[in-house]
Order: C-alpha cells, then sequence, then structure tokens
C-alpha cells in the first residue's frame, strides 16, 4: 500500500482524517453556547474525566458565557485500542474539593462508547444528591453503547471505530492532534 500524504502513523496502527479541526471548533462552540444557554442561571460544575476529556474540555469551557466551576477527575476503561469491562477509577470524587449536594453537575467526556465508565460515575455521582447531572461528551458511539446512557451534549455521534486525536489516544499517542482520526483498516 502506498503512503497516504494524510496517512499517519501511530504506534503499530495507520490512521485518517475522520472530522478536521474546523469541524471540531465549530461544533465545540456550538455546543458550549447551548450548555451556557442551558445553564444560564445555574453555575454549573464541570466534571471533567482526564486524560482524554482535556482538550474538548478546555474548547468548551472557553465558548461557554456563564459561571461556572470546573473540576477533574481521572478514570479509565481503555487498554490500548479496546475498552475493557471495568472502569478503572484513579483519581475520582474522592479528589474533589467542591460540594457536589444539589449542584447541576455536567460530566465532560471524550468519548462514551460502550458506557463502561459513565455508568460507574454516573452511578457514584448520584449518591451525591446533585440536583442535576448531564453528560457532555466530544464523541458518541450509540452502536457500541451497552448501558442506558444517553448523554444531553453530543458534538459528534460517530460509527464504532477506533479514533484518536482531539485528547483521544491510542497507548496514550495521539492526543495532540488537532483533528480526530480514524483507524485504517487497508
Amino acid at each position: 500500500m502506498k503512503p497516504s500524504k494524510n496517512r499517519l502513523q501511530i504506534q503499530d496502527k495507520y490512521f485518517v482524517p475522520y472530522l478536521s479541526e474546523q469541524e471540531m471548533q465549530q461544533r465545540v462552540q456550538e455546543l458550549g453556547k447551548q450548555i451556557a444557554t442551558d445553564y444560564s442561571d445555574k453555575k454549573p460544575l464541570l466534571l471533567c474525566i482526564l486524560n482524554g476529556s482535556f482538550v474538548f474540555a478546555a474548547d468548551l469551557v472557553r465558548t461557554m458565557d456563564t459561571v461556572c466551576q470546573v473540576s477533574f477527575l481521572k478514570y479509565s476503561s481503555y487498554v490500548k485500542d479496546k475498552s475493557s469491562e471495568e472502569a478503572k477509577d484513579l483519581l475520582g470524587i474522592k479528589g474533589l474539593n467542591e460540594e457536589l449536594k444539589d449542584r447541576h453537575l455536567i460530566v465532560v467526556e471524550d468519548i462514551v462508547d460502550t458506557g463502561t465508565t459513565m455508568n460507574k460515575l454516573l452511578k457514584e455521582l448520584d449518591t451525591h444528591h446533585p440536583a442535576s447531572i448531564e453528560i457532555a461528551t466530544c464523541l458518541f458511539k450509540p452502536d457500541a453503547l451497552k448501558f442506558d446512557i444517553s448523554p444531553k451534549y453530543v458534538a459528534f455521534s460517530i460509527p464504532n471505530h477506533f479514533v484518536i486525536g482531539y485528547g483521544l489516544d491510542y497507548d496514550n499517542y495521539g492526543r495532540h492532534l488537532s483533528g480526530i482520526y480514524i483507524v485504517d483498516e487497508d
């Protein structure tokens, strides 16, 4: 196979562009404006899931013209390019300084695919009796979903293919890419 100008290698896999930086920025701005409207008087707490959501979360918060707080949780459910059946809580709710009771929470995630991480996190958050919990995700794979989870704020719904870029990684590489790249199966 001839190497493509737009095809890039990360570790042992090849990737091709799927969503451009411009598409990402435009859609994130739209989501930020929608969230700002929906939460204009609620002072939401955004709980950003590390490591993958850091780019999406930073861009999203900068587009939101509303008072909010931002905090970070660290979960992992991927091993290389496969979602595992278990979400590991690496720096979870116990590490938060903010009170969750009666707060409007927005969980900011890079990708919701099987829903393993989100299912675990939503159950744990619910025990703290917040006023509301919604999900804002950069990418959503409805065909991979194994739990009854409905993200309210979705930048892009995508097919069940492995992707990197815009904070998402393959074995902790590729997060720096400004767009989304899909694995090249050819």
